[in-house]
C-alpha cells in the first residue's frame, strides 16, 4: 500500500500535518528503520495536499508493507454481531459494572436466553475473569442482591482497586459500588485532621478506609451485615492508613450511643437514609457535618427534610449536587450540611 519515506528528525512534523488532515491510514503502524520513517496513507490520498504539507521536506512515496492493527471492539455489542437479531441488542443495557475480575451485568428478560451468549461477549470484550448478571434489584438491610454466574471462572469473590486502595469483597453478600469512587475521593478531600467521623451505613468499609488512607482521622465503620464487617477487617489490614478505621457490626440505632459526637457523619443509603435523620443530628457536635444521600427528583426536598430534622439547630448548605442517575427523572443527591 501506499505510504511516505521520511526522515527520522522530520517525521514527526510532518506525522502531525497528516494526522489533522485525515491522510494517514489508521488502520495500520507506522513503521521504522534505523534512518526512515514509513507512514500509511489512505486509499484516496490527496496527492496535492499532501505536496503542499511537505513542500520543505525530502520525502518518497511509494508503495511499502504496513502491517495492520489488531482490531480492537470498541463495545462488547461488537462481540454479538450474527449471535442476536440487530433489534434485540438495541435492548441490552450497554453499561455494566466492573468489580476487580468480575463484570456485573444487566439483562433485559427478553434476552435470558441468551444470556451466556451476552456473557462470553462481555468476557472476551473486558477480559476479565467472571461474568455474572443481576437476577434481582438490591433488597434487605443487607443490600446485597442475587447474582447469576454466567461466564468465566465462577468466584465471586475480588480485590477492587480503587485510586490505590484495595476492597475485598464479595458483591453478593455485600454492598459496594464502583461508580461512588469519585464521590468517596470529593469525600475524603474534604476531611479535615483529626476529626472524628462515623459512617452509619459502612459497607465494606469503602468511605472510612478510602479517607483513613489518606487522612489522620478517626472513623466508626458501622453495618448491620457481618459479611460487610468482615471484609471491613480484611481490608483494613490489606491497606496502608494513616488514620483510624474501627469496624462495629450492629444496627446503628443500638449502637449510636456507645459512641463519641462525630465532627462528621455519612449516611449513603439513599433508598432510607431519612429514617435514620435525627440519630444522626443528635449526634453531631455543634459545626458538625452531614454527608447525606437521597433519592429525589429535586434538590429542594432534600435540603428542606434535612433542615426540618435539624430544628431548631440552625443548618448550612456547604454542597449539593447530582452523584448518579437512579431511574428517569430520578437522582442519587449528595447533601453536604453544617449543623451549627
Amino acid at each position: 500500500m501506499k505510504g511516505i519515506k521520511i526522515t527520522k528528525k522530520n517525521a514527526n512534523n510532518i506525522r502531525k500535518n497528516l494526522i489533522k488532515e485525515n491522510q494517514i491510514h489508521r488502520d495500520y503502524k507506522i513503521k521504522s528503520d534505523d534512518k526512515y520513517v514509513y507512514i500509511p496513507l489512505i486509499e484516496n490520498y490527496n496527492e496535492k495536499l499532501i505536496k503542499s504539507l511537505i513542500d520543505n521536506y525530502t520525502i518518497t512515496i511509494d508503495d511499502y508493507n504496513f502491517i495492520p492493527y489488531k482490531h480492537r471492539a470498541k463495545n462488547f455489542m461488537e462481540y454479538l454481531d450474527n449471535k442476536i437479531p440487530q433489534n434485540e441488542l438495541e435492548d441490552i443495557r450497554k453499561s455494566f459494572d466492573i468489580i476487580g475480575d468480575i463484570v456485573i451485568l444487566e439483562i433485559p428478560p427478553e434476552l435470558e436466553n441468551e444470556k451466556k451468549v451476552i456473557g462470553q461477549a462481555v468476557l472476551d470484550f473486558t477480559k476479565r475473569k467472571s461474568v455474572y448478571y443481576k437476577k434481582s434489584k438490591i433488597q434487605g438491610v443487607r443490600r446485597t442482591r442475587e447474582l447469576e454466574h454466567i461466564a468465566g471462572i465462577d468466584n465471586l469473590e475480588t480485590i477492587h482497586k480503587e485510586f490505590g486502595i484495595r476492597f475485598k469483597l464479595n458483591p453478593s453478600t455485600v454492598y459496594f459500588s464502583p461508580r461512588l469512587a469519585t464521590e468517596r475521593l470529593r469525600v475524603v478531600k474534604e476531611v479535615k485532621e483529626n476529626e472524628v467521623i462515623i459512617d452509619f451505613f459502612a459497607g465494606i468499609g469503602s468511605f472510612p478506609i478510602s479517607i483513613a488512607h489518606r487522612k489522620n482521622a478517626k472513623i466508626y465503620s458501622v453495618d448491620i451485615n457481618p459479611e460487610a464487617y468482615k471484609y471491613v477487617q480484611e481490608n483494613i489490614k490489606l491497606n496502608k492508613l494513616v488514620g483510624t478505621v474501627i469496624p462495629i457490626e450492629g444496627d446503628i440505632r443500638k449502637v449510636i450511643d456507645k459512641l463519641p459526637l462525630a465532627n462528621r457523619i455519612i449516611m449513603n443509603l439513599p433508598g432510607t437514609a431519612k429514617e435514620f435523620l435525627t440519630v444522626a443530628i443528635n449526634h453531631l457536635q455543634k459545626d458538625g457535618i452531614l454527608n447525606y444521600y437521597e433519592f429525589s427528583s429535586d434538590y429542594e426536598t432534600v435540603i428542606k427534610r434535612v433542615e426540618k430534622a435539624a430544628y431548631p439547630r440552625e443548618t448550612d448548605v456547604l454542597n449539593i449536587r447530582k452523584v448518579k442517575s437512579q431511574s428517569p427523572g430520578v437522582w442519587h443527591i449528595a447533601l453536604d450540611m453544617k449543623i451549627k
